[in-house]
């Protein structure tokens, strides 16, 4: 479905809305760490860092917290938790196309960046495009 040019999704770039900036962590960061991580800063996702420092995975609230129902944090690494890939959206298209992607992806975060970037510039949530569309 797409929407109308009238709507503020099609209209608003993905930079309106985004969070400048992501917290990383290393692929065998221990789960505890980055539940800390998360709490400190207050975010509900920290990039996994792969090779050079390049977005390898995603760790949401929701991944950590499944991991913790059901085994606990003690012993369980970022690597081994990681259930949501990394999908990145350029900051010049449109909420409209990054909630797209979240939907298709069945993910609630896109991490922003720039086309054949290599460094993120920011990330995206559910939450960013409910804010832009009220």
């Amino acid at each position: 479905m797409t929407l109308a040019a009238s709507h503020p999704l099609s209209r608003l770039p993905v930079s309106a809305a985004m969070h400048e900036g992501v917290i990383t962590c290393d692929r065998d960061a221990p789960l505890s760490e980055v539940a800390r991580l998360m709490s400190e800063e207050s975010v509900h996702c920290v990039v996994v860092a792969g090779a050079e420092g390049l977005p390898w995975a995603l760790i949401s609230d929701l991944d950590l917290t499944a991991a913790a129902s059901v085994r606990g944090l003690i012993g369980q690494t970022a690597a081994a938790t990681a259930a949501t890939p990394v999908v990145t959206v350029r900051p010049d298209e449109t909420l409209e196309r990054a909630a797209q992607l979240m939907t298709e992806h069945g993910i609630s975060h896109l991490v922003v960046a720039e086309p054949g970037g290599s460094h993120p510039l920011g990330v995206l949530s559910t939450l960013d495009i409910a804010r832009a569309a009220a």
